[in-house]
């Protein structure tokens, strides 16, 4: 490990360029807890790693005496106070900030910092002889913070705080970088901006409510506080931005950005950019750098949406969110695959577009060989926002407060009480001429499941769309058949997700494959197809499912009511990949 001696004190206004890009390795909100301590008596050690700043406590009594938020012991100790603490992921410590804040009269006067690895809890004791020192004895002050900065130090995760004689600390972060988990085969799909893959969130515009390395945290948190938020902004055409350094460069895929527990402060919409290159911050890189990889799209409330990325056939290093006017998000997520590494720094970046030219010939030839099928575009789950393009997703909301455009939303109770309506979640729109006798109707699919290829892939042979009327499909739960074999009936009852694959039109009147989409939707999500949407025919997962199907139609064989669309063969078909069910 490195020398301990080393340690270097860091001013309060230093703390954006020396520890900006690490990440809080002690952080409740990543896994750290704390094993075990030798005292605390007037507050629980549990508090040094929570995320929220320490709240003045100032007045108020328990029945040991005042109490903080933060880490007190009994007074008068002979000798020293210790806490040990898992850190929430393997790492390379870099720095500290010891926080005294509200502790006045009563705070530690020294402390020291000590760190080893193991892969047993159990093993783990304060007299551990594998304990290694990385902040020597320090004085600490009153009411403040203390920032040190140290060489970085071999992987570790368990840390030793120990203060001298006794007192109280009310916060204690641990700053370096994670320890990075990725998975080894190239041709597999991860969330290359996760903390624990090595992801850092690099830069924010504003963060005044919610700091944005909180935006590649595992889980999806507990409330508004441990996600990125930026203030109010009162000028037409604001924007805010953070910019995440993936943990490797990656072919991206597809991207989810929740909203959790941000209901009426989510932002309006958002776009993503991304870059190759070997700036750690690249905030002052010129706009013609960034390539446009989701163009600007609505959010909504409280939900996870999935995105299809576009101009993702080259890795990237960096993605850009940017969100419009202002808001929070809780995660951002940036699947994909990792890209083979250079071969050296000097032709880095012909080397990268070797090894995506051999990667994309690679995959061709090895689909024509056998079945002409294209790389498979990812079916993301169905969300209002993400199908916008394409129709209306028709679903109840258990939270009101989760509606698409929650401002235009009609809401109101019914059935005596027992029930919520959502007035006209979609339209009925039909444009058949007056002579052609179009009527509405309801229909009814009895769908069975469709039989996928190894790996979940489902080509998509053709399309159709319906030129004159959109089109609803409303699943009516799991649907039920019976099988027979000889005299004998065998009930069968269907799981409940069906794939929406859908296209938009091209200027010569044709679907346009680059805009080919696919979603899975469950049994409690109905969608409407807008007039003239290319969309496969009903395409069920698991199955057997029955539904409503509500459209406008002659009903005679006019082809007003249906256009078919069959894909060319020898091109190579477009594909799904479909993931397995939960």
């Amino acid at each position: 490990m490195s020398s301990a001696s080393a340690y270097e004190r860091i001013s309060l206004d230093a703390f954006t360029e020396n520890f900006s890009s690490t990440t809080e390795l002690s952080s409740v909100a990543l896994g750290g807890t704390v094993k075990s301590v030798s005292d605390e008596f007037f507050a629980e050690a549990f508090h040094l790693l929570l995320v929220e700043p320490a709240p003045s406590l100032k007045g108020q009594f328990g029945p040991k005496g005042a109490l903080y938020s933060g880490w007190e012991t009994r007074r008068h100790n002979p000798d020293y106070d210790w806490c040990i603490i898992k850190l929430g992921t393997t790492g390379f410590v870099t720095g500290f900030d010891l926080d005294t804040s509200h502790f006045n009269g009563n705070e530690a006067p020294e402390v020291t910092v000590h760190a080893l690895f193991s892969t047993d809890d159990a093993s783990i004791s304060v007299d551990d002889s594998r304990w290694s020192e990385i902040l020597p004895r320090v004085a600490l002050g009153p009411n403040s913070r203390h920032l040190f900065k140290t060489p970085p130090t071999a992987s570790v995760n368990y840390i030793k705080l120990s203060m001298y004689p006794d007192g109280g600390i009310a916060r204690f972060r641990v700053y370096g970088d994670v320890s990075p988990v990725r998975p080894q085969n190239l041709e597999t799909v991860y969330d290359l901006a996760h903390v624990f893959a090595g992801g850092h969130v690099v830069y924010t515009s504003d963060q005044h409510f919610g700091v944005g390395s909180n935006l590649i945290l595992p889980g999806r948190g507990k409330d508004m506080g441990d996600g990125w938020e930026t203030k109010r902004s009162r000028q037409q055409g604001h924007k805010d931005w953070a910019i995440i350094k993936l943990g490797d460069a990656g072919f991206l895929s597809h991207t989810e950005i929740d909203t959790a527990h941000f209901k009426g402060n989510f932002p309006e919409s958002c776009e993503l950019h991304a870059v190759n290159t070997n700036i750690v911050r690249p905030s002052e890189l010129p706009e013609d750098a960034w390539s446009l990889i989701l163009p600007r799209i609505k959010l909504g409330p409280h939900r996870q949406h999935q995105f299809q990325l576009e101009n993702v056939d080259k890795p990237y290093t960096h993605v850009r969110i940017t969100i419009h006017p202002d808001g929070g998000l809780k995660r951002v997520r940036l699947f994909g695959r990792r890209a083979p590494a250079p071969t050296g720094e000097a032709h880095q970046d012909t080397t990268v577009q070797r090894v995506v030219d051999e990667h994309t010939e690679s995959r061709s030839q090895h689909a024509t060989a056998q079945l002409p099928i294209l790389p498979a575009i990812p079916a993301l789950a169905l969300t209002p926002e993400a199908f916008a393009p394409f129709g209306q997703v028709v679903q109840a909301y258990p939270d009101v407060n989760a509606v698409p455009s929650p401002r235009s939303t009609k809401i109101t109770g019914a059935n005596q009480g027992t029930a919520t309506k959502y007035h006209k979640l979609a339209p009925l729109v039909s444009s058949y001429p007056a002579h052609v006798g179009a009527t509405a109707g309801l229909s009814v699919y009895h769908c069975k499941p469709i039989p996928l290829e190894s790996g979940g892939i489902w080509p998509v042979k053709l399309l159709e769309r319906h030129p004159c009327t959109n089109q609803a499909f409303i699943p009516m739960g799991s649907g039920t058949a019976i099988e027979f074999e000889g005299d004998t009936g065998k009930e069968t009852t269907g799981q409940g997700r069906y794939l929406v694959i859908v296209a938009l039109t091209t200027e010569d009147d044709k679907p346009d494959l680059k805009s080919l989409r696919a979603f899975v939707a469950s049994a409690n999500q109905g969608i409407v197809y807008n007039t003239g949407v290319w969309h496969h025919p009903m395409a069920v997962v698991e199955g057997p499912m029955d539904f409503t199907c509500v459209e406008t139609q002659a009903g005679n064989g006019d082809p007003l009511d249906c256009e078919i669309f069959n894909l060319d063969t020898t091109v190579g078909l477009p594909a799904v990949s479909v993931p397995a069910g939960k």
